[in-house]
């Protein structure tokens, strides 16, 4: 193999650099199946491995990206051959091991979901992490009793990767989305990929969050976290469930016991990184063959180029980043 270019990411006592470089075979961390890259993605734990501030990444110098879809150049294990299409989320992949952002990867075997039938490599990368996120949350939704005929589904952060996905595939699945955001100017894209109603991030954060709301969802969608999540619980429908993935809107939750032990609330945890391979497998073939939305590369994934990566990765931790952005290797 020749040397082939890669986003590295440094940082010593006085500097934090981040640009495209030339490695080999032998920069690459031990693995036991090596992919050609063709399609990464951009998620929010990418914005942190890109900032010098970030905490996510382990050591360095080091190569970001949690998303990876290729093809196997190479395998020890026989479980996959040269020439198959496979996948790459979650695990250490783009935090303690070398990521998707380079045209090569190695990684261990235990870690390579086949590609489903039905999707494309690009499509793959469009759901990303992002995607199987919101899919799990819907799929734990529903094992809690949440259905289309018990009410509205609020999704929060409707804009982001999880948000957008969540948005679309609750739409394709029958149920009535409401979705949240601050940004207005987003209003008729959240109405394009299938939200019924939007409402304002500010409704979700008042000064003052009551114990007890009027019961509006059936179930809720959060990679939010923070006061919107204890919000969120205080509004919900007798035996609802929220779906909470995320902490863009902080890690401390200031809410009581009363939804849950007076509604039977249920707040239900996701990972998505350790999710264990069986689920993620069936999980990746239903995201292809009845989850996947008609507007996933018209209008939520957009792509960028390797070359591009400095410049986009800092905007998602401003917030700025609307939908999917896929990064073609």
């Amino acid at each position: 193999m020749d040397n082939f270019s890669a986003l590295v990411v440094n940082k010593t006592d006085d500097r934090f650099t981040m640009d495209v470089q030339q490695l080999t075979e032998k920069d690459l961390p031990n693995g036991d199946v090596l992919i050609r890259v063709s399609y990464s993605s951009i998620n929010y734990k990418d914005g942190l491995a890109a900032n010098e501030n970030g905490n996510i990444v382990r050591s360095y110098p080091f190569v970001p990206g949690i998303d990876l879809a290729g093809t196997v150049v190479t395998s020890s294990d026989t479980r996959f051959a040269e020439g198959d299409e496979v996948l790459v989320t979650g695990y250490d992949l783009g935090v303690a091991h070398y990521g998707g952002y380079s045209e090569y990867a190695k990684v261990p075997v235990d870690w390579v979901v086949p590609l489903p039938k039905g999707l494309t490599m690009k499509e793959a990368m469009a759901f990303g992490t992002a995607g199987f996120t919101a899919a799990l949350s819907i799929l734990r939704l529903e094992e809690n009793g949440v259905t289309p005929e018990k009410g509205p589904v609020l999704v929060t952060g409707a804009t982001g990767g999880v948000g957008s996905l969540a948005v679309s595939m609750l739409a394709k699945k029958g149920y009535h989305v409401v979705a949240s955001t601050g940004k207005e100017s987003e209003y008729e894209y959240l109405q394009t990929i299938g939200a019924k109603e939007i409402i304002a991030r500010e409704e979700l954060t008042p000064e003052k969050i009551p114990v007890l709301n009027k019961q509006r969802w059936a179930g809720a969608v959060d990679p939010v976290g923070g006061k919107t999540l204890a919000y969120v619980l205080s509004s919900m429908k007798y035996g609802g469930s929220v779906a909470v993935s995320g902490l863009t809107g902080g890690t401390n939750v200031p809410t009581k016991v009363f939804p849950f032990i007076l509604r039977g609330v249920n707040l239900l945890g996701i990972d998505s990184v350790y999710c264990p391979m069986e689920l993620r497998v069936q999980l990746w073939d239903k995201m292809a063959s009845e989850l996947k939305p008609d507007t996933l590369l018209a209008d939520i994934g957009q792509e960028i180029s390797l070359e591009e990566l400095p410049e986009v990765l800092p905007e998602i931790l401003k917030g700025t980043v609307k939908g999917r952005t896929i990064v073609k290797i």
